[in-house]
């Protein structure tokens, strides 16, 4: 649940009142500026509102991410290039006091085939998928994604939320933002359209659709 006013960074967001149930896909969608970047980075401690109150799970979000509670796949973050994809996440997982075993994040967010490759030489999506694995290391009840799939292909964004939806399976919450409105479509459980720091309409796909299967209302 977060309720704020503007943030120190910007003055786009407005008092919100927004609760996300445990083991709900929830998509942020709308234009640049629309507020969705500000709203996940005030949930992940990075800008703390001017005023009002940002609480994630009870408390402080920055809390709430040094327990291990948050775990975020966003769009840029820096990765030791030299290192392969494993010793990666064996380098990261030994920086935490508690972390799921390294084979199992591999396994879960699918990595196997990518795990003696060097980072380097990875794509851009599939630098996406190791940050997926990252973000699991401390097995986190919510998972924060900004613009996820950017730089992968039809295929690989499939695999990404199939493997997303399992991990919502296991109880997992997963708030992403995205520009793609057909993306939020068909991942989403419930999509939120962001206008102006504001939440304009908040539903299922259903909401943003007409009767005919894939044509979506751009509202």
């Amino acid at each position: 649940s977060t309720q704020s006013r503007s943030s120190a960074a910007s003055d786009v967001y407005k008092r919100q009142d927004l609760t996300v149930p445990r083991g709900e896909v929830m998509a942020l969608l709308g234009p640049n500026g629309a507020g969705k970047t500000t709203f996940l980075d005030m949930v992940l401690g990075f800008t703390v509102p001017s005023s009002g109150r940002l609480e994630v799970f009870g408390g402080s979000p920055r809390r709430a991410v040094a327990d291990g509670r948050v775990g975020a796949v966003l769009q840029t973050g820096a990765l030791l290039e030299d290192l392969t994809v494993e010793q990666t996440l064996r380098y990261v997982a030994g920086c935490h006091r508690r972390h799921l075993p390294v084979d199992e994040v591999i396994d879960r967010a699918g990595l196997s085939a990518l795990a003696s490759r060097r980072v380097k030489k990875c794509s851009g999506g599939e630098k996406q998928r190791l940050r997926f694995g990252l973000a699991l290391l401390t097995d986190p009840e919510l998972l924060i994604l900004d613009e996820p799939t950017a730089g992968m292909d039809v295929a690989a964004r499939a695999e990404f939320w199939s493997a997303m939806h399992a991990e919502a399976d296991r109880g997992r919450t997963v708030v992403f933002a995205t520009h793609y409105l057909q993306e939020a479509a068909d991942f989403a459980d419930r999509i939120v359209l962001l206008r102006e720091g504001r939440v304009h309409t908040s539903g299922t796909c259903l909401l943003y659709t007409s009767d005919a299967a894939d044509d979506l209302l751009c509202v």
